[in-house]
């Protein structure tokens, strides 16, 4: 039995919820987003919360219960708080700038990075070795982090690169003479 699949999602004051069919949209003060959960599971809205009930009894419906009640979860706390993640840039001569609708990334390559900022995403470098990645939509928001991360990963010899904040980076002794 799922622990998390049981709970019900309540609905903050501020917030509206309708649920159609499969398909649950969620508006609050800092927009409106919307999921279709899976046939496998029912989904009800009763009493200010949004309740979660499996269609069956096998191993696939019992993993979709607790994971699509994680989504609207989600929905509710992006509409209402939204999401942030924190990059850190290490290396000399590595920084990022926003410039208009792009991030300008400098990662030692011989050009620069220009990353397009997607629609409905916030980025700001309030240093030019931090970039903040923000929006309502998690699943966007670790996306986008995802793809500036992946220009230049941190590599485990210097540690240059960039990485999340508070990431470990398994560090490597170099060669020995």
């Amino acid at each position: 039995m799922s622990k998390i699949g049981k709970a019900p999602v309540t609905i903050p004051a501020g917030v509206t919820a309708t649920v159609d069919g499969q398909t649950v949209k969620v508006k609050g003060p800092k927009g409106a987003l919307e999921v279709t959960v899976v046939d496998e599971i029912g989904v009800k809205l009763e009493g200010g919360a949004i309740l979660f009930s499996l269609n069956g009894e096998t191993n696939r419906h019992k993993a979709m219960w607790g994971m699509s009640r994680t989504l609207v979860s989600n929905l509710v706390e992006g509409v209402t708080k939204g999401f942030e993640k924190k990059l850190e840039i290490n290396g000399v001569g590595y920084r990022a700038a926003v410039q208009g609708k792009s991030l300008n990334l400098a990662l030692g390559y011989s050009h620069d990075v220009n990353y397009p900022i997607p629609e409905g995403i916030q980025i700001v470098t309030p240093k030019p070795t931090e970039i903040v990645v923000s929006g309502i939509d998690r699943q966007k928001v670790g996306q986008v982090a995802a793809e500036i991360r992946e220009y230049r990963g941190p590599e485990p010899y210097k540690g240059k690169g960039v990485k999340y904040a508070g990431e470990f980076i398994f560090r490597k002794e170099g060669k020995k003479k």
